[in-house]
């Protein structure tokens, strides 16, 4: 692929995983300093390793949340928590890979991970059930 055609696969499978408003949210955002990150992050996080065969989208949500319990990347955390019902993955499978991460990366990070996991799952069941 070239640089256009995996930043469009890139972009297709983005919006899929995180969700068109975030991903809209954050072109929105785009200005001189991020506009080549947001490309980059497009073109091979999203375009070059999300579109592999190798692993399904199930499979990589999982991954991805273990990383930043691992990296201790709240932020990022949060945004592929909310991501993972995209690609098909339950309460249940997030509960047990912060399970693991408590003996892997430590029970403080799990501790956090936790707390932020039923923080996003509490609002998304507000959110359900005012809808």
């Amino acid at each position: 692929m070239n640089d256009q055609e995996r930043y469009d696969a890139g972009m297709e499978v983005r919006r899929a995983v995180l969700g068109d408003a975030h991903v809209d949210r954050s072109l929105a955002k785009q200005n001189e300093l991020t506009s080549e990150f947001q490309a980059l992050i497009t073109r091979y996080a999203w375009g070059e390793i999300w579109t592999r065969p190798g692993l399904p989208r199930h499979t990589r949500s999982l991954l991805t949340i273990a990383m930043m319990v691992a990296l201790n990347r709240g932020e990022e955390l949060a945004l592929h928590l909310r991501a993972a019902k995209n690609n098909g993955v339950t309460r249940d499978e997030i509960k047990e890979v912060l399970l693991q991460t408590a003996i892997y990366c430590g029970v403080p990070a799990a501790n956090s991970a936790f707390h932020l996991a039923d923080r996003i799952f509490a609002d998304e069941t507000d959110a359900a059930a005012g809808s």
